[in-house]
């Protein structure tokens, strides 16, 4: 007999739906249209209030790397809208997964081909321009009117009015006098010559929240002039409102979205004096003092303005606040939230140099993170947990055994009892309800996961010495320079500075990127290595030196060694 396929279910509802039980009714009705086509649902998935339009849902993403382990046979959802409403991400989604021989089923349009994912994706993607049109004119109209159309400015407090026929206008808006008075303070302050940086720091010494609720920080105050950000740049605390002053368009790389400057002609500017907060002459001692600001090259592409400068960029941690290690004069890094926000968030004002970190870090990723006894003991670690999550699945084992002996027991007397003249009719139901409890005993056992034989090859730790020893060589070819410092970047998981009791240094804990670790030291290419250092479900490594090695993350997880080294 042949078995059914297995089925993963996969539903979604996006911010413009605004309804939980959505998605319990799409895997209801997904479950039901599974059982007419004969499959098994083993699987579900689901994201909540998240747009389609984006790949970075973790639903999906859970989805996609389940996928690669092969722990089913197609994918169900209510359409194919359900899964992305992106044109190039369903047929990134279809391609992956017929790569995989899963298949995807919708509701709507039964078994999905190419051409049901080129024509449906096009009407997507047709059907999220058609929403964002509309939400734009709807926005422009309240613009003009010098409505509210987008966040609440700080400062200001939306009021609720509704008109004749009961419906709520929406974007009006009166001001917080108590938020007022401090953007008043944070312009007089800094008209007197007072930093972003100070202001900040007075603002939360004070405890006084910023308009996220969270810590003041610098960039909060100071913005960008040309972008009209930053509280000091926003001109409806004069009585002037400027939408559409920014486009914000999605990375496709990264699903993030990116601010790009519109041409002057094309902002909506609406005079509003009844919300000016900030009178002219404060406004121009502002101005004045901001001074001209240096005009900016606007020819570099986004991929380039936000790749790292510098080897390790974004991956420095402050152990005292947990904010990040940003450039603080030409040579040397410090903690970003001491010296932006004060001391209320954080007292690190210790700095280090570039050059001693990137020497100190390259010589423990080439000496220290693969050590052949670190190694051992990362294994014997990763042997016990897996033992004890073993044990935990395989628990009821021996209970089951007797169950499935007791159930056949059962089940043959009643056999032969009909043999011996008991009438069929009067144990059909139990036979069936035995006979039913003994497959699912069977296929309980049969799927009990057997005992790891780890194995780890001899010659692991040189080949990741080897190949981290080229990577560092790398840094000196200008032809070799990106790749190699992505690749030592990825081997990286973050690096902890903290300051040294018995000294006015910063101790340095370099945390691994263990999936990545584990991929160098096994020999693949190192395009490989860039590509899944981030994924902890990759498909396991070929070429023997350790076995499954996405699963093996997933279960020995960071914190093991040799994730974890002190320089």
């Amino acid at each position: 007999m042949t078995k059914p396929l297995r089925a993963a279910l996969y539903a979604r509802y996006s911010t413009d739906m605004q309804r939980k039980a959505s998605i319990d009714d799409q895997i209801r009705t997904c479950r039901d249209y599974a059982a007419r086509q004969g499959f098994e649902v083993v699987e579900t998935y689901s994201d909540s209030a998240i747009s389609g339009a984006s790949m970075m849902r973790g639903g999906i993403q859970k989805l996609m790397r389940h996928a690669q382990s092969c722990r089913f046979d197609v994918v169900v959802a209510e359409g194919l809208d359900r899964l992305s409403r992106n044109q190039a991400d369903i047929a990134g989604i279809f391609q992956n997964l017929r790569f995989l021989n899963i298949s995807i089923w919708t509701i709507r349009e039964n078994e999905v081909n190419d051409i049901y994912v080129g024509l449906v994706g096009a009407m997507n993607a047709r059907a999220i321009q058609d929403i964002s049109q509309k939400t734009r004119r709807g926005l422009h109209g309240r613009a003009k009117l010098g409505k509210s159309a987008g966040g609440l400015t700080y400062g200001y407090r939306s009021v609720i009015k509704y008109n004749d026929d009961g419906e709520q206008i929406r974007g009006d808006r009166v001001i917080d006098e108590n938020h007022a008075k401090i953007v008043r303070r944070i312009y007089q302050d800094y008209a007197k010559g007072i930093s972003p940086k100070k202001i900040a720091e007075q603002l939360n010494n004070e405890d006084i929240p910023g308009p996220s609720g969270a810590h003041w920080n610098t960039s909060t105050i100071h913005g960008n002039r040309d972008r009209g950000t930053g509280i000091i740049n926003n001109e409806l605390y004069i009585g002037r409102q400027i939408w559409n002053r920014l486009t914000y368009v999605k990375n496709p790389q990264t699903g993030k979205r990116v601010s790009r400057l519109n041409p002057e002609e094309q902002w909506v500017i609406a005079n509003v004096p009844e919300l000016r907060i900030i009178d002219e002459d404060l406004w121009e001692a502002v101005r004045a003092r901001q001074g001209k600001q240096k005009v900016k090259n606007t020819q570099t592409q986004v991929w380039d303005r936000r790749r790292p400068k510098f080897l390790f960029s974004g991956l420095m941690e402050c152990s005292c606040c947990g904010s990040g290690f940003s450039k603080i004069s030409q040579h040397y890094f410090g903690c970003s939230a001491a010296r932006k926000k004060g001391p209320a968030v954080c007292t690190n004002m210790r700095s280090i140099k570039r050059e001693d970190l990137d020497d100190r870090v390259l010589t423990a990723l080439a000496n220290n993170l693969m050590d052949p006894e670190v190694v051992q003991i990362f294994y014997e670690e990763y042997a016990a947990e897996r033992n004890r999550l073993m044990a935990e699945a395989n628990a009821g084992r021996t209970e089951l055994e007797k169950e499935l002996r007791r159930v056949t027991g059962d089940h043959k007397k009643l056999v032969d009892a009909i043999i011996a003249g008991v009438p069929a009719e009067q144990v059909k139901d139990r036979m069936i309800e035995l006979d039913g409890r003994r497959k699912e005993i069977e296929k309980l056992l049969a799927t009990a996961a057997a005992p790891d034989k780890l194995r780890i090859h001899p010659s692991m730790a040189k080949t990741y010495r080897d190949r981290v020893g080229q990577l560092i060589r790398g840094l000196t070819d200008a032809e070799d320079m990106e790749e190699a410092k992505e690749a030592l970047r990825a081997l990286v998981d973050k690096i902890v500075l903290t300051p040294d009791p018995d000294g006015d240094g910063l101790l340095i804990d370099l945390h691994g990127a263990l999936a990545s670790l584990l991929r160098l030291a096994t020999g693949q290419p190192l395009q490989q290595v860039m590509r899944r250092a981030n994924s902890n479900a990759a498909p396991g490594a070929s070429g023997g030196g350790v076995d499954k090695i996405g699963e093996l993350v997933l279960v020995a997880g960071v914190g093991f060694e040799p994730t974890t080294f002190r320089l």
